[in-house]
């Protein structure tokens, strides 16, 4: 079982076993969260296996199901809630561990600056670049602008030789180089 520390209130996992969890007790883990959906896999085994070890071993579950590639901002509420009203520290898992790193990120924008969330998550062995920018915009944007707005104003504009270029590119002109 590999655990991943991001911060002193949570870590994250792959996908755990019942047999880890008496393990995850002794390491100090006080609530477990999953955030797989039960069925994603072939041979993992269901969130009623693990609570139910979980609960013999004293330690609070939470299921926050969330779909590979597809983590909302209320999955990100919902984790953050979670956080908030379960005892730590917390062990969160998915399939590799990325969602639930995914949701901390999302979860503490506006709380941490973006650099340090970055870090906390590169240290633990999860990439969350590719939600950088939504992390990032979440704190900075209005609750009453719309997502592509905000997206739109920070985007580049082309410089007039690219324009110059794409302009003949549909002309249909070819350039030998």
């Amino acid at each position: 079982m590999q655990v991943n520390r991001i911060d002193e209130g949570l870590s994250v996992s792959p996908q755990i076993s019942p047999e880890d969890v008496p393990d995850l007790a002794m390491m100090g883990f006080r609530a477990i969260v999953c955030n797989r959906p039960d069925g994603e896999g072939p041979d993992q085994p269901t969130q009623e296996e693990i609570a139910a070890v979980a609960k013999a071993a004293g330690l609070e579950m939470r299921y926050l199901p969330v779909v590979a590639g597809m983590v909302s901002d209320d999955d990100a509420a919902a984790f953050a809630a979670a956080l908030r009203e379960l005892p730590g520290p917390v062990l969160a898992y998915c399939h590799t561990g990325t969602r639930s790193a995914t949701l901390w990120s999302l979860a503490e924008a506006g709380r941490r600056p973006l650099p340090d969330i970055l870090r906390r998550t590169r240290a633990a062995g999860y990439d969350v670049n590719g939600v950088a920018r939504r992390t990032s915009s979440s704190s900075t944007r209005p609750a009453s602008a719309p997502r592509w707005r905000a997206a739109r104003a920070r985007a580049p504009r082309p410089v007039p030789a690219v324009r110059a270029w794409r302009r003949l590119e549909r002309s249909g002109v070819q350039f030998v180089v």
